[in-house]
C-alpha cells in the first residue's frame, strides 16, 4: 500500500513539474480594425448656405459631368469616385447605384435646406461627400451652435465687466474709434451708454481696443487737433504745430496719421511734445 502511494505521489509531482516548465501561450484577442468611415447618426439634418446674403432659391450641383465634375476622393481605394443624387438609390456614389437612376435636385430656399432622416442618400451626399461642404454651405449643428453662442455670451460678459470698471477718459478714447469726432460733444452719460452698446455689438473689438496702449494716445492726438494745438497737413502726410507750422513728424506711408503720432509721442522727442500739448490742452 505504501509503495503504491509513493508511486502515485511521484507521478503527481512529475505532472506538476511538466506543467510548470511548459511554455505559456497567451492568446491575444484580435482587435477590430478601426473603420475609416466617419461615424454616422440617423437624424433630421439642416443645411445653410454660407455668406451673409442668400438668394431666394439656390440649386446645388447634384451630379457628376465632364463639364462640371462632382467627385469624392476615396483614400482607402486611392481613387476619385463619381457622385450623383438619385432619389431611388441608397448611395450617392455612382459605383454603388444599381439599375435606372431617378435624378433629383438639391435646392436651398432662403438659404436653408431641411433634409429628413428618411433621405439618407441625400444627407450622406451633403454631409460626407459633397466637395462644396463648408464652402458654399454647411451643416447646422445644434451642439456646435450652442458652444459658439456660449462662447460669445461669455466674451460679452467679460467685455461688459471691463467696460463698467473703465474711467470716462478711457471710454471716450475707445468710443472715438467707433464714433469719430462726435464724441467730443457727448457728456459722460452719453459716452457710457454708447460704449456699452458698442461692447454688446462687438465685444471682441472692444477688448482689443481696451488692451491697446495706443488708444488713449490716439485720442489725445485727435483732441489736440480739434483744439487747434497741432494740425494735420491736407495730404495727411505730416503733423505740425499750428502756431508756427513747424513740422513735428512725417506720417509713414499708408499708416493712420493718429496711430503714427501716438507712436511718436512715446519716443524721447515725443514725450516733450506730449508734455507741451498737455499743458495747452488741459
Amino acid at each position: 500500500m505504501a509503495k503504491k502511494a509513493t508511486q502515485k505521489t511521484a507521478k503527481t509531482n512529475a505532472v506538476e513539474t511538466a506543467i510548470a516548465e511548459a511554455p505559456v501561450q497567451v492568446t491575444v484577442p484580435k482587435t477590430k480594425e478601426e473603420s475609416t468611415e466617419p461615424k454616422w447618426k440617423m437624424k433630421n439634418r439642416t443645411y445653410l448656405l454660407t455668406g451673409k446674403h442668400t438668394p431666394l432659391t439656390y440649386t446645388l450641383q447634384s451630379r457628376h459631368s465632364q463639364r462640371w465634375p462632382l467627385l469624392w476622393f476615396d483614400e482607402k481605394e486611392g481613387a476619385q469616385l463619381e457622385l450623383r443624387y438619385a432619389t431611388n438609390q441608397n448611395s450617392p456614389l455612382v459605383k454603388d447605384q444599381k439599375g435606372e437612376a431617378t435624378l433629383g435636385h438639391i435646392i436651398f430656399e432662403n438659404g436653408i435646406l431641411f433634409v429628413p432622416k428618411q433621405k439618407q442618400n441625400l444627407q450622406k451626399l451633403l454631409s460626407l461627400y459633397h466637395p462644396s461642404k463648408d464652402i458654399k454651405y454647411y451643416e447646422f449643428d445644434e451642439v456646435i451652435e450652442a458652444e459658439d453662442d456660449l462662447e460669445d455670451l461669455e466674451l460679452e460678459i467679460d467685455a461688459l465687466n471691463v467696460a463698467m470698471e473703465m474711467d470716462v477718459d478711457h471710454m471716450e478714447a475707445i468710443l472715438r474709434v467707433e464714433a469719430g469726432s462726435k464724441v467730443s460733444n457727448m457728456d459722460s452719460k452719453e459716452i457710457k451708454r454708447d460704449l456699452l452698446i458698442f461692447v454688446k455689438n462687438n465685444p471682441k473689438l472692444f477688448l482689443n481696443l481696451a488692451n491697446d496702449e495706443n488708444v488713449e494716445l490716439r485720442n489725445f492726438a485727435i483732441k489736440a487737433v480739434e483744439a487747434g494745438i497741432i494740425s494735420l497737413s491736407p495730404d495727411q502726410s505730416s503733423m505740425h504745430w499750428t502756431s508756427n507750422n513747424k513740422k513735428l513728424m512725417v506720417v509713414p506711408f499708408e499708416e493712420n496719421p493718429f496711430s503714427a503720432f501716438a507712436s511718436y509721442l512715446k519716443t524721447d522727442e515725443g514725450v516733450e511734445v506730449y508734455k507741451s500739448i498737455e499743458k495747452k490742452l488741459y
